[in-house]
C-alpha cells in the first residue's frame, strides 16, 4: 500500500520511523525503540503477537497497535489517505481508562429442560461433565433408563430469573418418576411451586425463550431440538461453562441522579423502556442495574438525560477525547471533508477487513472509529463530531441487529435535526444497516458531506457524562456555520423547558421537591421559584406532581437560555407576621385564606373573630398566641344544654317564684 510518510509527519508528534519490513528483517530496528524507552506505536495489528513476544524483555514497553491497512491503505483511494493514517496513528494512542470485570462462577449445576429423548440424551453426553438433572415439560412417552444417572423429572417452567452461576426457576406440574416405570415413564402425584436453583440452563423444549433477548443471558443457552447443528452447538456450549468467567462491568451507575421516580410518583423511564434483557428494574426512587445480566447495549447509558447511567467501555469522556484526537490530527494533517464511521468491534471490523481485501476499501474521508456496541452512542458523542470539525457521523449495524436500535434511532434522529438547525447540513447523522461490503463503501460515496466549521472546538472533555454532554452541546452552537437560540425538538428529549401558568401557581414548591436535578429551585430569601434550563431533562416529575396542574414540558434546546442566569418563573411579595414582622408563606396565598375563612368558617366569626389574627402570624408567633390567650383555635363552639321535661317543668315553677316548685 502507499504509505504518506510527509502526512502523517504533519499530524503526528514524537519520532516517526519508517520500515518495510519491521516483522521480519527490521526487527532490529523495533527492539531498539524498546531500549528507548518510551510509549510505542506499531502501525501493524496483524503481527502484534510477535511484537508483543518481542517486547516481553521489556516489562516497561508501553505498547498500542494500529491498523492503518485495512482502515485505509487498501483502498481505491489510498493515495489521499494519508491524513487518515495519521489521524488513525494518533488516536490509537490516547489512552483508555482500564476496566472493571464481573465475576461469575458456575459449579456445573445444570438443568435440561425439554419433551422428549432428545433432552435425556444430551444429558447422558454431558454428565461426565456437569451435574445434571432433566426436567420434561408435559413429555410424550419416554423409555425408562436402564440405569439412573441423574435425575429425570417432569414440570413446566412459569418463571425464571438470574444469570450463569445463580439460576432460580419457579416450577409446575412438579412431579417424581415412578420407579415401577416399565414401558414409559410413569410420574407419581403432581404439585405447583417448586423451587429449583442450578448453574447453567440447557433450553432444549422448543418453547417460548425463558428470558426477554435470551441469546444475551449469560448461562441460558437454547436451541430448536428440531436444529441438530444448534442443538450439537449448545452441548458443546454447555459443557465449557464450570469455572469462574470475567465480564466487563458495562455500566456505571450513580443513584442519587436518577431521575425515575419521587414521592412514588413515576417519571423517567427512558431505561427501563429499552433495555433488552430486563437487566434493569425500578427501586424506590432510582433503579438497579443487576451487573450480572447486563449485555452491554449501552443503550440505558445513551438515553439516560442525567447521567445516572453512564457507559463505562469505555467511558464517554475517554471516546470523547479519541474522537477529538482524531479529527484535530486529520485536520492538522491536511484532511478535509471528515465523516466519522463509528462501529464495533465483531461486525464492523469484519466488513472494513472484508471490504479492503476484496473491495474498493473505505474512502479516504471516512474516519473508522471502533466502540464497543453501536448502541452505547449518545448525543454528545455525535454533537462532538460536528464541534471538532467533522463533516458527517455514520454508524454501521448488522442487517439484522444484535441488539434493539430504537434507542440509537432515537439519538440519531435528535441529532441530526440539531445538527440541521444549526446549519451543518441535512441528513449527516446516518444508520447503515448492512452486511455487504461493497454496499457499505456505495452507501458512504452517497452520503451527503456537511459544512464543516470554520471554528472547530479544541475543549478536553473532563468529568461526569451530563457535564461532558453539556459542553458539547455548547461547542456545538459556537462552532455552528448559522446558530440559532432555540432549536425545537420532539417529546421525549432530554432537553428542554417548562412552561408555567402563573395565575394558578401557589408557590407551594412541590416542583422543587420533586426535581432531581434541581433544575427548579427556590429562595430561602424569597417567595420565589427558579428555573435553570441547562439542568433540565424533562423527566416529567414536576408536571406530574403539581397540586395544581399549572406546569407543562417543552421538549427544545434553548442555547441562549443555557447560558443565561437562574430564569426567575414567579415571584411574590411575603406576608408579614403582624407579631414580630418574619416573612412567611406569600401574600395572595395568605389573603385569599383570610378571605375564605373570615367570611365562612364559625371558627372566626362573632366573639371569635379577632382569632383571624392567629392566620397572619408566623408559627412561633401564632403557638405563642394560643398558649398565651388560653384558647383552642380547633375547637368547636359549645352546643346548647339539652333540658328534659323535668328541667323545663322546674325552670317555670321557679319563674313564677315557687321556691318549692310544686
Amino acid at each position: 500500500m502507499p504509505l504518506d510518510g510527509q502526512a502523517i509527519a504533519r499530524g503526528c508528534s514524537g519520532k516517526i520511523t519508517q520500515a518495510n519490513q519491521l516483522c521480519g528483517l527490521e526487527l532490529e530496528r523495533f527492539k531498539d525503540a524498546l531500549a528507548d524507552g518510551v510509549p510505542i506505536t506499531v502501525a501493524c495489528t496483524q503481527e502484534a503477537p510477535l511484537f508483543k513476544e518481542v517486547a516481553e524483555n521489556s516489562p516497561q514497553a508501553q505498547l498500542t497497535f494500529v491498523n492503518i491497512r485495512e482502515t485505509g491503505g487498501w483502498s481505491n483511494d489510498a493515495a489521499a489517505a494519508g491524513p487518515k493514517a495519521a489521524a488513525l496513528i494518533a488516536a490509537a494512542a490516547e489512552e483508555m481508562p482500564p476496566i472493571s470485570l464481573v465475576t461469575l462462577e458456575s459449579l456445573g449445576v445444570a438443568l435440561i429442560y425439554g419433551r422428549d429423548e432428545i433432552a435425556i440424551e444430551a444429558a447422558q453426553r454431558l454428565a461426565d461433565r456437569l451435574d445434571i438433572t432433566v426436567l420434561l415439560t408435559k413429555p410424550g412417552d419416554v423409555t425408562p433408563r436402564r440405569t439412573n444417572e441423574f435425575p429425570v423429572l417432569k414440570g413446566t417452567v412459569s418463571n425464571a430469573r438470574g444469570h450463569l452461576g445463580g439460576f432460580v426457576l419457579a416450577i409446575d406440574d412438579y412431579a417424581l418418576p415412578l420407579p415401577s416405570s416399565r414401558a414409559k415413564l410413569v410420574f407419581g402425584p403432581s404439585r405447583d411451586g417448586a423451587t429449583s436453583t442450578c448453574d447453567l440452563i440447557l433450553d432444549l423444549s422448543g418453547g417460548v425463550p425463558m428470558f426477554p433477548a435470551h441469546e444475551l443471558r449469560p448461562g441460558y443457552l437454547r436451541a430448536d431440538p428440531r436444529d441438530r447443528t444448534a442443538v450439537e452447538r449448545a452441548i458443546a456450549d454447555a459443557g465449557g461453562l464450570v469455572g469462574t468467567f470475567d465480564k466487563p462491568r458495562f455500566i456505571h451507575f450513580e443513584e442519587s441522579l436518577c431521575a425515575h421516580s419521587r414521592s412514588a410518583i413515576t417519571g423517567c423511564t427512558r431505561c427501563l423502556d429499552l433495555c433488552p434483557t430486563g437487566a434493569i428494574t425500578p427501586n424506590g426512587n432510582a433503579v438497579v442495574i443487576d451487573d450480572n445480566v447486563c449485555a452491554g447495549c449501552g443503550s440505558c447509558a445513551s438515553a439516560c438525560p442525567t447521567g445516572a447511567a453512564s457507559y463505562s467501555l469505555p467511558s464517554a469522556d475517554a471516546l470523547m477525547r479519541r474522537l477529538r484526537t482524531l479529527l484535530q490530527t486529520y485536520r492538522k494533517a491536511g484532511g478535509s471533508d471528515a465523516i466519522v464511521l463509528f462501529h464495533d468491534g465483531e461486525h464492523g471490523e469484519e466488513i472494513i477487513d472484508a471490504l479492503a481485501r476484496f473491495g474498493a476499501g473505505l474512502p479516504a474521508n471516512v474516519l473508522p472509529l471502533r466502540v464497543n456496541e453501536v448502541t452505547q452512542l449518545g448525543p454528545e458523542i455525535i454533537a462532538a463530531v460536528f464541534a471538532y470539525g467533522g463533516s458527517g457521523a455514520a454508524i454501521v449495524t448488522r442487517a439484522k441487529p444484535r441488539h434493539d436500535t430504537l434507542g440509537l434511532r432515537r439519538t440519531v434522529e435528535m441529532s441530526d435535526s440539531i445538527i440541521s438547525a444549526l446549519g451543518f447540513g441535512a441528513g449527516l447523522v446516518r444508520i447503515i444497516e448492512t452486511d455487504d461490503p461493497d454496499q457499505l463503501r456505495a452507501m458512504l460515496d452517497a452520503a451527503p458531506v456537511g459544512v464543516a466549521t470554520p471554528r472547530p472546538a479544541g475543549f478536553v472533555p473532563r468529568g461526569a457524562k451530563r457535564s461532558v454532554l453539556e459542553t458539547a452541546f455548547r461547542e456545538l452552537h459556537l462552532a455552528a456555520p448559522t446558530p440559532v437560540d432555540i432549536v425545537p425538538l420532539a417529546p421525549g428529549a432530554p432537553f428542554g423547558g417548562v412552561n408555567l401558568n402563573v395565575e394558578g401557581c401557589t408557590l407551594c414548591h412541590a416542583c422543587v421537591t420533586a426535581c432531581p436535578t434541581s433544575a427548579l429551585s427556590d429562595n430561602p430569601d424569597r417567595a420565589m421559584l427558579r428555573f435553570t434550563e441547562s439542568l433540565c431533562v424533562q423527566c416529567g416529575l414536576c408536571e406530574a406532581t403539581c397540586p395544581e396542574k399549572v406546569i407543562t414540558l417543552e421538549p427544545r434546546l434553548d442555547f441562549k437560555a443555557w447560558n443565561a442566569p437562574l430564569r426567575v418563573l414567579k415571584e411574590e411579595e411575603p406576608f408579614l407576621c403582624i407579631a414580630c414582622g418574619k416573612p412567611f408563606g406569600t401574600k395572595s396565598s395568605i389573603e385569599r385564606v383570610l378571605a375564605k375563612l373570615g367570611e365562612k368558617h364559625w371558627m372566626f366569626q362573632g366573639a371569635n373573630a379577632r382569632r383571624i389574627d392567629v392566620i397572619k402570624m408566623c408559627a412561633d408567633c401564632r403557638v405563642e398566641a394560643v398558649v398565651n390567650e388560653s384558647f383552642d383555635p380547633h375547637a368547636a363552639p359549645q352546643r346548647p344544654p339539652v333540658m328534659s321535661t323535668d328541667d323545663y317543668l322546674r325552670a317555670r315553677d321557679a319563674k313564677k317564684g315557687d321556691p318549692f316548685g310544686s
